[in-house]
């Protein structure tokens, strides 16, 4: 790295006192060996293995790479070990206060390093997606003649956000989210280090459990966290973070709420009843205990397309829609900003009109299968394409709808036991009424033709 005075400073009364750097920083990890979850972006031979001198350079050297992911799963924390462990020339920018001025003296200074000392230069640019495309364009010849190698961080969809020369020219690495075990696995070792906490409190089940939930997949927010419980407990003279001190010190209530037990399930139920019942508040009262719990934002997703089905069906033809779209925006964002997403669909739901018909309607279908009210096909709607259908009858008499008026043809599609069950039964709510009055029209034009021929 290349650090200013003040930078220089800084990090020399860290070393002399650790305790006046946050626990987040002084837990940082200094191998990779040392990093919490991405295991699958540090398997040997990976490009950041690579970048760290685990491996050959020349032609094959290590690529330029973009990590992807939401905040506090450890994109900087990656750059870090790197800039720790490689022998590399190490420099950090971030593009919330840096412009093309800066990268290209970063450049010239790399292009000066690689020519009279064969120094490489290993560029971490966080928060890359803040630059302009001019911005981005001038890092081009510097990643395509590989005068830097360009670490660049982002929190939003590169696809989206950075140009594709750019990212074409660079491998692409996803990092996944954390899960609970990848943090309280980071959390009891900053108990016990002596980097950390070194033994000096210890953590109560119910407290950790309250924690985890706090820092949503954040390991920065959950060492905050952490440290800021562990400080109330020593300025209480108490050797344990409780749940009620990591209460007041983080200023957020425990929810009552189990991801793996009752409350997963009642609360999602009262979630999906609120909505059948048109209850817009209860709905988003529900909803938000989900979240602040931290619900897994692709289960309430999955849970709001089935009440699209479920309870509202043809009564709101764009409630599925809405659903779905929600489910994929809430895969492609995740948390906090999915909680907008999931908002909007459950408000969309509830407030819709309400219809079971096409829940009844299957369900009455699969009943009269499972009791063998099936039968065989009839013969003009079987298939004909194969050679001897046609002396076995198949496909006879069968008439094309597209070639008679209005397009529906006055057959029997149902087999014999079934000729003339009715199912769907819609009801007069909403855009279903609609569907009303279509399909006793087409139940009427069906009648009048009876079984095809043949």
């Amino acid at each position: 790295m290349e650090p200013d005075l003040f930078t220089a400073a800084a990090e020399d009364r860290q070393e002399k006192d650790p305790s006046s750097s946050p626990l987040a920083v002084r837990m940082r990890p200094r191998t990779l060996d040392e990093v919490v979850g991405q295991q699958h972006l540090l398997k040997p031979g990976s490009p950041l293995r690579r970048l760290v001198g685990e491996g050959g350079g020349g032609p094959a050297g290590p690529s330029s790479v973009f990590l992807w992911g939401p905040p506090g799963i450890g994109k900087t924390t990656l750059a870090y070990v790197v800039s720790k462990a490689t022998n590399k020339r190490f420099v950090e920018l971030s593009a919330i206060t840096a412009g093309v001025k800066e990268v290209r003296a970063v450049i010239d200074g790399a292009r000066r390093a690689s020519g009279g000392f064969g120094k490489e230069t290993v560029l971490f640019l966080d928060e890359i997606h803040r630059f302009s495309k001019a911005q981005q364009d001038s890092l081009l010849p510097a990643v395509e003649n590989r005068w830097v190698t360009l670490i660049a961080a982002t929190t939003e969809n590169p696809y989206f956000s950075v140009i594709s020369p750019l990212l074409s020219r660079s491998l692409l690495l996803t990092l996944e989210p954390l899960t609970d075990e990848d943090l309280r696995g980071l959390v009891h070792r900053a108990l016990t280090d002596e980097r950390g906490l070194a033994g000096s409190v210890t953590l109560a089940e119910d407290a950790e459990a309250h924690l985890l939930r706090v820092a949503g997949g954040d390991a920065r927010r959950a060492l905050t966290a952490l440290e800021a419980g562990a400080g109330a407990a020593l300025d209480k003279g108490e050797a344990e973070i409780t749940l009620t001190t990591l209460e007041e010190s983080v200023d957020r209530a425990a929810v009552a709420y189990d991801r793996a037990g009752d409350q997963h399930y009642d609360v999602a139920s009262a979630l999906i009843k609120s909505i059948r019942g048109s209850d817009v508040d209860a709905a988003l009262h529900y909803l938000a205990r989900m979240i602040d719990a931290g619900e897994d934002p692709r289960f309430i997703a999955r849970r709001l397309m089935i009440s699209a089905s479920e309870d509202i069906g043809l009564a709101d033809p764009t409630a599925l829609p809405t659903a779905v779209a929600a489910a994929q925006a809430v895969a492609m964002i995740g948390f906090p900003e999915a909680a907008l997403t999931l908002s909007h669909a459950t408000i969309a739901l509830a407030l819709a009109p309400k219809s079971n018909a096409a829940t009844t309607a299957i369900g009455a279908a699969l009943e009269d299968v499972r009791k063998g009210h099936a039968g065989p096909v009839p013969t003009h709607l079987r298939d004909g394409h194969y050679k001897g259908a046609a002396k076995l009858g198949h496909a006879q008499g069968y008439i094309y709808p597209h070639d008679v008026p209005g397009a529906i043809a006055a057959q029997q599609y149902a087999p014999d036991a079934l000729a003339g069950k009715r199912y769907y039964q819609p009801t007069r709510y909403g855009a279903e009424a609609r569907y009303a009055d279509v399909v006793e029209k087409v139940r009427e034009r069906l009648a009048e033709g009876g079984r095809g021929e043949g």
